[in-house]
């Protein structure tokens, strides 16, 4: 008999490391784990098995398929944006391929034991574009369906892939003489910059508030990227992962959307650096703008309307600003 477990691919990255420890902790199901990397020992030592491979291994799928049912996939492996400019082609492999074999993966899983798999599905900001700062002042906080033309691989990736999830969910092979869509129940949240006190940043364009507050904590000098103006919305990574629990709980009949926007807050980067030095006198903060990263950020929303997922699903963030730095960070990194 196949076991029934959790599938968390992606799983030694930001997200992944703070949702296996949550998921583990008093779980009903085991939790296994798919990445290119091994995952650090003590959390390789939390789950059933770790994967070492590409999810774009057909066999490697295969033989997950054989030996577990699967009926709660985390997919979060993906290129990042910064590194999907350089490698536009690789992007392309990673977070399209590589997101349409999982869903290929989930539809078979659901076909074998005969329920939906459900498939969570971390999506970004970036699939927003905005034209103008004119427009992003003018627009306010912005909705799901509103200025959805990325100039980002990574963004259209994103966009992509949600359009992806909304078809294998509600139109999987519709013209078969028999209904296959339902297999799979596809959810996504469009995060903001995410902030996350044990992992540091790997390769997100919006990673300049993370950035400032790693290099702090460790007397580092650092050079923020964009102007201080700059405003994107954010949250605690401890909000993002209890935020993907809770839409895996909800009831499907109470979902209005596939996609959803969620937020905590949205400082300017100069609000950023000023509650750094509260927190460390002594940092050394500067601005060195990046024209072309600066040029992409400004294509992203100040603010998003996340008023479906606080109707549909009950998303209420713990943290907002202040209290992410007193209540969230401080106790783990230090500072005043």
């Amino acid at each position: 008999m196949r076991k029934p477990v959790v599938l968390i691919t992606g799983a030694s990255g930001e997200i992944g490391h703070a949702l296996v420890l949550r998921l583990v902790d008093g779980a009903a199901r085991s939790v296994i784990t798919l990445d290119l990397n091994p995952l650090a020992p003590a959390l390789a030592a939390k789950v059933k098995h770790h994967y070492t491979g590409s999810i774009l291994d057909p066999e490697l799928l295969d033989r997950i398929l054989a030996e577990y049912e699967v009926d709660l996939i985390f997919h979060l492996a993906a290129l990042l944006s910064t590194r999907s400019e350089f490698a536009p082609m690789t992007a392309h492999r990673v977070n399209v391929e590589g997101t349409m074999t999982m869903l290929d993966f989930a539809q078979k899983q659901g076909e074998s034991h005969g329920r939906a798999v459900l498939f969570l599905f971390p999506s970004s900001i970036a699939t927003y574009g905005v034209p103008s700062l004119e427009a992003k002042a003018k627009a306010g906080a912005i909705r799901e369906d509103d200025f959805n033309q990325p100039t980002t691989m990574y963004g259209c990736n994103k966009l992509y892939c949600e359009q992806l999830g909304r078809y294998y969910t509600r139109h999987y092979k519709q013209l078969a003489s028999e209904s296959l869509a339902g297999k799979v129940d596809f959810r996504a949240i469009r995060f903001p910059g995410l902030i996350s006190a044990y992992t540091i940043p790997s390769g997100g364009t919006s990673d300049y508030g993370p950035e400032m507050i790693h290099a702090a904590a460790e007397g580092r000098s650092y050079a923020c990227f964009v102007r201080p103006d700059t405003r994107i919305p954010f949250m605690a990574m401890p909000d993002s992962v209890e935020a993907l629990m809770q839409l895996a709980t909800a009831p499907r009949a109470k979902l209005s959307r596939t996609v959803y926007n969620i937020r905590a807050f949205n400082p300017s980067a100069e609000e950023f650096e000023q509650h750094v030095k509260v927190m460390f006198p002594s940092a050394e903060i500067s601005t060195k703008i990046d024209a072309k990263r600066q040029a992409i950020v400004d294509t992203w929303p100040a603010d998003v309307d996340d008023s479906a997922a606080r109707r549909d699903w009950g998303f209420s963030p713990k943290f907002d600003f202040d209290a992410m730095f007193t209540e969230y960070l401080q106790p783990v990194i230090g500072g005043n």
